[in-house]
């Protein structure tokens, strides 16, 4: 199949592809990416659109990432006040609290690979949310790789067939890129001494909840 550009020329000029007022044959490629996303303009397209199926199943999804980082990190749920004492699979899986705090991150990480396309933006939200988990004690900066099995075991719940060798390396790609990015707004917040800023607009959603909050 050839591109529909180069038709369109060819069709416009009786064959003659000669012309100075449509589209060249470089039209027809992959728009550059910015140099700083760790992907390619095709896998960048490929996340984006496997990310619909996602954004379709966002709450199964971020109930899926939990239960496996419990699993995983049974010491994660001390910093949660409000579901610390699920202990089981089946009392988390039902927890309203819990569907709650999924859904915040799960449109945080939303937002964040929607923002793909502006980087800029992508970075200032990205650090913003790495930047407020300096608010909660005990928090350290090693927790936000615990998240990174989790979240792929889940896509790939969700995904099933979709899930191809292809995409699960995007996806290890964006979520690395992601938590790159969340330490990166953690460790420029000590560095700035901005632990205690305070914001006008609405705090970022974060992906542990303060102990201290009132259940």
């Amino acid at each position: 199949m050839g591109c529909e550009l180069t038709k369109l020329a060819s069709s416009s000029n009786g064959g003659n592809s000669k012309s100075n007022n449509l589209p060249s044959l470089d039209a027809c490629g992959p728009p550059p990416v910015d140099s700083r996303l760790p992907l390619t303009a095709k896998q960048k397209y490929t996340m984006v659109a496997s990310w619909k199926g996602i954004s379709r199943a966002m709450e199964t999804t971020g109930i899926t990432m939990f239960i496996k980082l419990f699993e995983e990190h049974a010491d994660l749920l001390n910093m949660f006040a409000k579901f610390k004492e699920l202990k089981t699979k089946e009392e988390q899986a039902t927890s309203e609290e819990l569907q709650e705090h999924a859904n915040k991150v799960m449109n945080t990480l939303d937002e964040g690979i929607r923002g793909l396309d502006d980087l800029d933006t992508f970075f200032e939200f990205i650090h913003q949310v790495g930047a407020s988990h300096r608010r909660i004690p005990g928090f350290k900066q090693e927790y936000f790789w615990r998240i990174e099995e989790p979240f792929l075991s889940a896509v790939s719940t969700t995904l099933g067939d979709r899930y191809t060798q292809n995409v699960e390396g995007i996806y290890k790609l964006t979520i690395k890129f992601i938590i790159e990015t969340l330490v990166a707004g953690y460790e420029a917040s000590a560095n700035n001494n901005v632990d205690n800023t305070t914001s006008s607009s609405t705090p970022a959603t974060k992906l542990s909840d303060d102990p201290n909050r009132a259940s």
